[in-house]
């Protein structure tokens, strides 16, 4: 895992809206300040500080978008046994660079 680096403001909106998608507050899934970045940051994927990636518990919510280039993304908001928020993950289908991160209004929900 990467060194640990501070929250962007897009990515803290993006799991707002998520958890208010879930009907849940951050109060209940406190979001950490710090966090590393899965594959060196490449499709978008962080880790929050203070979670083990080995204690995935279950996906708290599930969104798909297409990217600039037309390549299609699934993201997952996922928490750890211990009920904390675990990672925001990004997986790009042709496993290439994320290029525009995406705002509620691209998404696609399709669990939660």
């Amino acid at each position: 895992m990467n060194k640990t680096r501070k929250i962007r403001n897009e990515e803290r909106s993006l799991i707002l809206f998520f958890l208010s998608q879930c009907g849940l507050e951050e109060n209940e899934y406190p979001i950490a300040e710090d966090v590393s970045e899965y594959e060196g940051g490449i499709m978008g994927s962080i880790n929050f500080a203070g979670s083990d990636p080995d204690q995935y518990d279950c996906d708290l919510i599930q969104a798909e978008y297409t990217d600039s280039d037309g390549i299609e993304v699934l993201i997952s908001l996922t928490r750890d046994k211990n009920g904390n928020l675990l990672d925001l993950d990004f997986w790009k289908s042709d496993f290439s660079k994320l290029i525009r991160y995406p705002s509620p209004s691209l998404l696609t929900l399709l669990r939660k």
